[in-house]
């Protein structure tokens, strides 16, 4: 009896034993696709990616890159989400790690190549491929070094993808900007294998006996998104803003400039505000600047405190929701995060000052501009031959002349703009001249 307990007990010991062994054998590895410029879209592969690997209980993740590279700040919050990931996180380079891909690639714990793949020529360049000044190549070459250094590879060599001053003895010569083939990665260590397919780099290199291998397919909100948060599409998106809240205040009523700025405020903010970083006293700053704004042109008379404080709103609102704070703790966020939301903002703003000095000069010249223009021929002085007989009689203002508005001159209502300054409603006013059917006054 005793025999036939301790022989059952063994048994189950065994079974335990093997479930054990049958479970921790199975490895989960989550393969992310990054097969395009290095940019918002892509990070966001990267950081869902990570974020779905950790929800999964994943053992390794598996970048598939084939990409010519792309933009900098966002390939070095990648290359710092690799870094700084609890897993290993593997690379296996399809064709190409140019640029900012070879930032990704040397960030990841191991790096497999395809035969024929590529890996270096990591100088930063302009949208025409020039390259920039050297205070930007000076940043690249010191991300590239401080990764390098991190995983072990040669700080030098990766420097060496970067600057074509640099000599690297037996691997570069200076003149050249140094790009590996697979083959000679793999002799220098910034290559730990070749590969032909994942299959070889899940089974052949890594040696893993039982793999589950988990995509991560990214959704049209996440492509979306992506378009929506890039540097570019921001600042355009400024731009509209800006240019939309300038036009409908030199207009009554809400018209198309308001849609023109609403839709951007729309396609600004969402995306900022699903992915954590818009918080919700931040969009009331803004939409507080703009009531500030709008308080000042119809209320307030002159241009005071509340335009400026509304201004400064407007900007902080629109910086401030790029930025990773805690409410009004900014610990976290870097100087560089910094400068880059304002330079962002910035050019948005410069770039919707433009257009509104050149839409004010094109309204009603030619093309769509014209159909959305008063069609009255105002160079025609035919059509106006009462204006010159007005000239030095008294007027009284009828609306704000902010500066332009309507004035009464003997009964009759006449569109007036005072010269100087601005003048409340009821202002005793003299006509001192008329232009394209224009009455202009001045306060007696």
């Amino acid at each position: 009896m005793n025999c036939m307990r301790k022989f059952k007990t063994l048994c189950l010991f065994f079974l335990c034993c093997v479930n054990l062994f049958a479970t921790d054998s199975t490895q989960v590895v989550l393969q992310i696709n990054i097969r395009k410029e290095i940019n918002s879209t892509t990070w966001l592969y990267l950081r869902n990616g990570l974020t779905k690997a950790k929800e999964i209980k994943a053992d390794a993740v598996l970048l598939h890159l084939n990409t010519y590279g792309g933009e900098v700040v966002f390939a070095d919050s990648m290359r710092s989400a690799i870094l700084y990931a609890p897993i290993p996180v593997y690379a296996f380079i399809d064709n190409n790690a140019a640029s900012a891909g070879a930032l990704i690639s040397i960030a990841c714990t191991k790096i497999f190549m395809r035969k024929g793949a590529n890996i270096g020529a990591a100088t930063v360049v302009d949208q025409t491929a020039a390259a920039l000044p050297d205070k930007y190549q000076s940043y690249m070459r010191s991300i590239m070094r401080s990764t390098a250094e991190a995983r072990g590879r040669n700080p030098k060599i990766a420097e060496a993808m970067v600057d074509e001053t640099l000599s690297v003895p037996m691997v570069s010569d200076s003149g050249k900007v140094l790009t590996f083939t697979a083959h000679e990665a793999l002799k220098w260590g910034f290559c730990d294998g070749m590969a032909e397919s994942v299959d070889d780099v899940l089974y052949k290199q890594l040696k893993l006996k039982e793999t589950q291998l988990v995509h991560y397919n990214p959704s049209s909100v996440d492509e979306a998104k992506g378009f929506l948060m890039s540097k570019a599409i921001q600042s355009l998106l400024v731009m509209l803003i800006i240019g939309g809240i300038y036009f409908e205040l030199q207009s009554p009523g809400l018209g198309f400039p308001s849609l023109i700025a609403i839709v951007g405020a729309i396609l600004y903010f969402p995306p900022l505000y699903i992915d954590g970083l818009a918080a919700n006293w931040e969009i009331l700053l803004f939409v507080l600047g703009i009531l500030a704004m709008m308080a000042e042109i119809f209320i307030i008379p002159g241009f005071g405190v509340a335009g400026v404080l509304g201004i400064l709103a407007i900007i902080t609102g629109l910086i401030t929701a790029m930025l990773n704070n805690n409410q009004l703790n900014f610990d976290g966020v870097s100087m560089a995060k910094t400068g880059e939301a304002s330079l962002t903002v910035g050019i948005g703003l410069l770039a919707g000052m433009i257009l509104t000095l050149w839409f004010s000069h094109k309204i009603g010249q030619k093309g769509i501009f014209k159909k959305i223009a008063l069609q009255t021929s105002l160079e025609n002085k035919a059509a106006f031959p009462d204006c010159e007989r007005l000239i030095g009689k008294d007027a009284k203002a009828l609306t704000i002349l902010r500066p332009s508005g309507k004035i009464e001159i003997e009964n009759e209502v006449y569109d007036g703009i005072i010269e100087n300054g601005y003048a409340e409603a009821g202002t005793l006013l003299i006509v001192r001249g008329s232009e394209n059917g224009t009455i202009q006054v001045d306060k007696k």
